[in-house]
């Protein structure tokens, strides 16, 4: 098979389009195809797509390609001009690449996937392309995605804040709950800031929305009281967020018991804590017996540990009006336990208890959204971090927006 009619085949170049020549170049590991327009050929205007005869051409342009037999690939093209009656001249867009970009479609797909596998270094390593022109392909992808993204409100959304670097740094996302992926991405984690994101949408979008899963952060249940229609009876606190609170309040009073005993030279606590944030069934089996000598010792934090197990039971309910009347008793017992961290949490419990029984009409959490924050924590760590806010959003819609980032020939 000749050279041209090979290379012809490999980048999908078919009439009015022709292979000129290919040069290879063993000793520098490179080939050179260059691509031109068949003799007579007519092009189509670029904006009113009717048929025009060519002009003149640009200068020559290089796209790198996919290698070839391990060598890179690169194709020269100087691309007609139409000169069309009603829109004068207009350049001809290159069939093999997108506009404006020095790679062709199919490198630039390459580049896509190996986007997804590895972080931008080791794309630049993997690819041979510099960090701005790999990055480059990345924000285009995004900016692709993003302009064919569907106008839609999802009907189960979670809300969740995620850290960008040491400190009270944080951005805000608006998750997808059924399709698990991220809607929306902004900074801080302030009420404006997640208004924005309802203010894309008419109140008659909004209405659509029948579930909001958060966590009990202030400025997030005002945004949406503010914008969304019936928030309220939508509005679903996270239970593992709610469960937390107590859980945060029984390592509390452990910390203050430890130092009491200490004192007195009990170190019996020592060493213990993750014992008490843990779950009764995923105590490790080689610490159990050590644990269940501690636990059913006559201690306090024994019985703050206790009633944060109870809570658990609340979340086993079917009906809003037993758990309602099960969170009754279990606060009251949390309380009259004379231990202020643990009645701390139950009053802020309380405070909430509205929008933890919505949990019992729609059955929505924000583990969707705690899987999404746990791969962004992932892609960060292989990052080694971002300083760019701009990069960091971007990175967060490329592997967790559920784009359609790949470049794709146009239709005419």
């Amino acid at each position: 098979m000749e050279d041209t009619r090979l290379y012809a085949m490999l980048l999908g170049i078919d009439f009015p389009w022709r292979i000129s020549k290919v040069q290879v170049d063993m000793a520098s590991e490179r080939i050179d195809v260059w691509v031109e327009e068949a003799a007579g050929a007519r092009f189509s205007c670029a904006v009113c797509q009717q048929a025009a005869p060519v002009y003149d051409h640009a200068s020559e342009q290089v796209w790198r390609h996919l290698d070839t037999c391990q060598c890179r690939t690169y194709v020269h093209a100087g691309l007609p001009r139409t000169n069309c009656p009603t829109d004068g001249v207009k350049q001809v867009r290159a069939p093999w690449a997108e506009p404006r970009s020095q790679f062709t479609r199919k490198f630039e797909m390459r580049l896509i996937d190996t986007l997804k596998e590895c972080d931008v270094t080791g794309v630049t390593r993997l690819s041979g392309t510099s960090w701005d022109e790999t990055w480059g392909v990345m924000m285009k992808a995004v900016a692709r995605g993003l302009s064919r993204k569907e106008r839609r409100v999802p009907e189960r959304i979670g809300i969740d804040e995620k850290s960008v670097g040491k400190g009270h740094d944080y951005e805000s996302l608006v998750c997808d709950l059924d399709r698990g992926t991220v809607e929306y991405v902004v900074d801080d984690r302030k009420q404006e800031s997640l208004e924005s994101y309802f203010r894309q949408f008419t109140a008659e979008e909004l209405s659509q929305i029948k579930a909001i899963a958060m966590d009990m952060w202030e400025p997030y249940i005002q945004a949406a009281q503010a914008c969304v229609p019936e928030a309220a009876e939508k509005i679903v606190f996270d239970r593992f967020h709610a469960t937390r609170q107590v859980t945060s309040a029984v390592d509390k009073v452990r910390r203050g018991e430890h130092k009491a005993l200490e004192k007195r030279g009990d170190h019996r606590l020592k060493g213990t804590k993750y014992l008490w944030l843990r779950n009764e069934e995923n105590v490790p089996e080689w610490r159990r017996e050590e644990f269940v000598a501690i636990k059913n010792a006559n201690l306090k934090t024994s019985r703050a540990w206790a009633i944060k197990e109870a809570l658990r039971d609340f979340w086993s309910y079917s009906y809003t009006r037993c758990a309602e009347k099960y969170f009754n008793s279990w606060y009251f017992w949390a309380t009259h336990s004379r231990m202020s961290p643990i009645i701390v949490a139950a009053k802020t419990l309380k405070r909430h208890l509205a929008n933890l029984l919505t949990y019992f009409k729609h059955r929505i959490t924000n583990a969707t959204s705690e899987g999404i924050n746990s791969k962004i924590q992932m892609v960060k760590l292989m990052a080694c971090g971002y300083r760019n806010r701009e990069h960091y959003r971007a990175t967060i819609y490329f592997h967790c927006g559920g784009l359609d980032l790949y470049p794709r020939p146009e239709t005419p």
